[in-house]
């Protein structure tokens, strides 16, 4: 089971619904158009439109999979004096002196560049459930990470703030 944001989830249905009615239906066209053309066995235009056929279905089979496995995060339902999913958490790498701020989000929703860091990653996994002024450690590729929570905020939850 994978919680999502509301958001995201409405961006997942928006984006399979386009692949359904408007992309699929164009690559069908196409490989008809192609297929018509003579011998399938030469016919680059052909493979390539399968190719796409085939990649469009298996885009179309993953979102549907998704949705199916998913539930959309009721943010009033959430705790509010710890780490989870959409809080925005700021934190201090003790070992560096380095402040961070990152939005804990599901996998599907993961953004490095956005700020948003997967509840599964080492340090959204090390955050979670977590109180200010707690340190946790976090075990990520370059080594172990010492993290102190210094902020915990809702924005996207509600305007109240530990």
């Amino acid at each position: 089971m994978e919680y999502l944001s509301k958001q995201r989830y409405d961006e997942i249905v928006t984006e399979l619904n386009h692949l359904i009615h408007v992309v699929y239906p164009e690559v069908r066209e196409h490989v008809a158009e192609t297929s018509a053309q003579g011998d399938r066995s030469e016919n680059a235009g052909y493979r390539e439109a399968r190719r796409r056929q085939a990649k469009t279905i298996s885009r179309i089979r993953f979102l549907q999979k998704v949705l199916e496995h998913s539930r959309v995060i009721d943010p009033d339902a959430l705790p509010k004096d710890r780490v989870c999913l959409l809080s925005q958490v700021e934190f201090t790498n003790l070992l560096t002196d380095t402040r961070m701020k990152f939005e804990i989000v599901s996998p599907h929703e993961m953004d490095l560049e956005a700020g948003k860091i997967s509840l599964k990653s080492p340090i959204g996994a090390a955050l979670m459930g977590k109180k200010v002024g707690e340190i946790t450690e976090a075990q990520t590729p370059s080594g172990i990470l010492r993290l102190r929570i210094d902020k915990i905020s809702y924005d996207r939850c509600t305007d109240k703030e530990s």
